[in-house]
């Protein structure tokens, strides 16, 4: 039979049809998930956390006692009720600081304790001289640790709620100075107008070198790719090891012979060595980004253990998809991992402005939990409930699942006979390296006699 030539190949359809169907599925696919997580943040913004604190001690006016502060906190929880994308969180300042430290909140607004006191001196008979009285100020707080778009959309929140306050709190200063007799000069009526002065701060400040709060994202990536390509790495070597496989190294082929094993036990070599290639894999990235990156990180042991099991358990995974499911099982791992996983992460975009969709992926991918992780060790000192307990948690959970998925299958094909490659006494006939049956050989004819 001919060999057939790379024209003849191309002409074949189901060539063009199965890989048309594979890219097809890809695109739409990756499409689908990286765009429609990050589309439309805002409009699907739902109780992102902010903290609100009133540490206003009030004043005394006319005789009476004024809390200005808690008329704001009320205020801005009944424009709430309609506008289900913040939620505030009243708290004190203290609890505010903790909250910002371990990630709960993405920012805060802070009303301070002379608020009421500085808005009475406005509205005073006989103000301070010019340039005494000092304006009422609210601060509100960023938390870039937590992420930097949520930290962007909670101080846009803050601050809109900030100068709302203080427009109508204008309103009601420039209604006590009408009723007086003596007119205020212009200027001091557009300072009334709006007389709160909103500063913006940084709530729980990261290092220089932390890329404004998402190098724990980056440094997750890494570890997940790692734990792919490794997974990748250890499958085609145990094959080619095996005799499964060739190898080219340029023109030269290399071929093991033919060592008929179990899946089960393939499965399990292959683990192992991932183990072992994990360990050298953790090492290396924690080297090239500490050492020689100069990334800020603490918590150095506990990150080098972390990133060796985040690489371990993304591999052992791998592996499994791989040994269930075989070469589609690559793509599967690198939906799974990849392009469900960064979507719904919370590393860019927040959990809270994603669509329902994702928000569920958000639970168990494992993406979200490893960036958590090491947003603990990175950014909070690595506090157990800043995320690193649920990290850790989520991984044993991951270890465990992919080991009695990849098991359970592989003794599954094992005990119906679905070997890799049929042994050669099997009835069906010899085996070639390759796996492909050889038909029986006719036995050969006698030489014909010779004189």
């Amino acid at each position: 039979m001919p060999h057939p030539t790379p024209p003849s190949v191309l002409r074949r359809p189901k060539l063009w049809i199965g890989t048309g169907l594979i890219a097809a599925v890809v695109s739409m696919v990756f499409a689908l998930l990286y765009v429609g997580g990050n589309v439309n943040p805002k409009g699907n913004l739902r109780d992102l956390p902010v903290a609100l604190v009133n540490s206003d001690s009030g004043a005394d006016v006319n005789g009476g006692h004024i809390n200005l502060g808690e008329q704001m906190v009320s205020g801005i929880q009944k424009a709430a009720e309609g506008d289900k994308s913040i939620d505030w969180q009243v708290v004190t300042r203290a609890e505010a600081d903790k909250r910002l430290g371990r990630g709960k909140v993405f920012g805060a607004l802070v009303i301070p304790a002379d608020y009421s006191a500085t808005v009475a001196a406005l509205s005073a008979p006989q103000p301070a001289p010019a340039g005494k009285a000092a304006p009422p100020t609210l601060t509100v707080l960023t938390n870039q640790a937590a992420g930097s778009i949520g930290s962007s959309m909670s101080s846009q929140a803050a601050q809109k709620a900030a100068h709302a306050a203080s427009a109508q709190l204008g309103q009601e200063l420039l209604k006590q100075a009408g009723a007086q007799k003596t007119p205020l000069p212009t200027a001091a009526q557009l300072k009334l107008a709006d007389p709160v002065t909103v500063t913006v701060a940084d709530g729980h400040p990261v290092g220089p070198r932390s890329a404004m709060g998402l190098s724990a994202f980056y440094y997750a990536l890494v570890l997940v790719v790692c734990g792919m390509l490794g997974a990748n790495l250890v499958n085609s070597q145990v094959d080619t090891a095996l005799g499964y496989l060739h190898t080219d190294y340029g023109p030269v082929r290399k071929r093991e012979p033919v060592q008929h094993t179990s899946r089960v036990r393939t499965l399990a070599v292959g683990m192992v060595l991932m183990l072992g290639m994990s360990l050298v894999m953790g090492t290396l990235v924690e080297v090239a980004t500490v050492a020689i990156l100069d990334m800020d990180a603490s918590h150095l042991g506990l990150l080098w253990l972390y990133s060796v099991a985040t690489i371990a358990v993304v591999g052992i995974g791998s592996l499994a998809l791989f040994a269930a499911f075989g070469t589609p099982g690559m793509l599967l791992a690198t939906i799974v991992f990849v392009a469900m996983a960064v979507p719904s992460s919370g590393a860019t975009v927040p959990v809270q402005a994603l669509p329902g969709f994702f928000r569920a992926l958000s639970e168990f991918e494992p993406l979200r939990q490893i960036t958590e992780g090491l947003r603990s060790l990175l950014y909070y000192g690595a506090q157990a409930d800043a995320g690193l307990t649920r990290a850790w948690t989520s991984m044993g959970v991951a270890l465990v699942a992919a080991l009695v998925f990849g098991f359970v299958v592989t003794r599954v094909y094992d005990r119906r006979g679905l070997h890799r490659i049929p042994h050669p006494d099997a009835e069906s006939g010899a085996e070639d390296p390759a796996g492909t049956p050889e038909p029986p050989k006719s036995p050969e004819a006698p030489a014909p006699a010779t004189a």
